[in-house]
């Protein structure tokens, strides 16, 4: 259960607003399931979304359970790089979409935590149990789950100001030199709703890359995200002609073979959200993104 006290400079905010706000980690979607559900009262009345707030009233949201049907465990191989009772950093494989949705109910990331996991934060919901951030289905790598709910405000709230650092290893069409900058707003596509793309009105996202080496009309770097929107490195990259090499959805087609983009979030780190304790982790490439570079590398000498 968390409970909110609303200040004067709060005052006369809608309810869901004022929760948007307090939940760091929420998305807008599960501030209003909460909301639909019963979840949140004020003064200890079922409140609407609605509602305008007054300097004094008490907001109290009951956490619902993580675990619920469609969200099953499963026992899934998955690689544990780092747990403690605070959180866990998992190694994703390429090809597992990290929480179930219509299509993908079950082989997900969080059907494999709640098999090997005992605990985890309620805060990303029902099918999204201690879930702080992801990555795209064929994207490999880092990712930090939170098994409690001080545990994920926190790990959430360094997210949104940047002071988790998140690094990824692209192997992208064309050649790049040295260091450079994408600063381009990404929102959705104006045609397919499916895809996104650098739009006016789009949200701000920056990626910044490096060059690491040069292969047969390829280059492979190193990313780092200012901003985290949805698909950002794919579209980015796309956006300044050198799409990730096997993206089948931003023009990555590149006669390599490869399932799906060469992506892998190598580097994560992050503030320990009880200790402070600066943690970093790293994972190497997976052995086919590896034998892909081997085999271009080959190809070269």
């Amino acid at each position: 259960m968390l409970c909110f006290e609303v200040g004067p400079e709060q005052a006369g905010r809608r309810l869901d607003v004022f929760l948007a706000a307090q939940l760091a980690g929420f998305s807008r979607s599960r501030v209003q399931h909460l909301l639909a559900g019963g979840c949140v009262a004020v003064n200890g009345a079922a409140a609407r979304a609605s509602l305008r707030l007054r300097p004094g009233d008490l907001v109290r949201v009951d956490m619902p359970p993580p675990v619920a049907p469609g969200a099953e465990p499963e026992d899934l191989p998955l690689e544990i790089v780092y747990q403690d009772d605070h959180l866990l950093v998992v190694n994703k494989p390429r090809g597992m979409v990290v929480h179930p949705a219509a299509g993908h109910r079950s082989g997900t990331l969080v059907n494999a935590l709640l098999y090997q996991v005992r605990d985890l934060s309620g805060i990303g919901g029902v099918l999204r149990p201690g879930i702080v951030h992801r990555l795209d289905r064929d994207t490999s790598g880092l990712l930090v789950v939170a098994k409690n709910d001080d545990a994920h405000r926190c790990l959430a709230a360094q997210l949104k100001d940047r002071r988790m650092t998140r690094e990824y290893l692209a192997l992208v069409r064309g050649r790049l030199e040295g260091e450079g900058t994408v600063e381009a707003p990404v929102g959705r596509h104006p045609v397919d709703r499916k895809r996104m793309a650098v739009v006016p009105g789009g949200k701000p996202a920056l990626t910044r890359f490096t060059a690491l080496a040069h292969y047969p009309g390829h280059t492979l770097l190193s990313l780092k995200l200012a901003t985290g929107r949805t698909h950002q490195i794919r579209v980015h990259m796309a956006h300044i002609g050198h799409p990730v090499a096997g993206d089948p959805v931003y023009g990555g087609k590149c006669g390599l073979p490869l399932a799906g983009q060469f992506l892998h979030a190598a580097r994560l780190a992050f503030d320990h959200p009880v200790t402070g304790e600066r943690m970093a982790f790293e994972a190497p490439l997976p052995k086919e993104l590896a034998s892909v570079l081997a085999t271009m590398a080959d190809a070269r000498a």
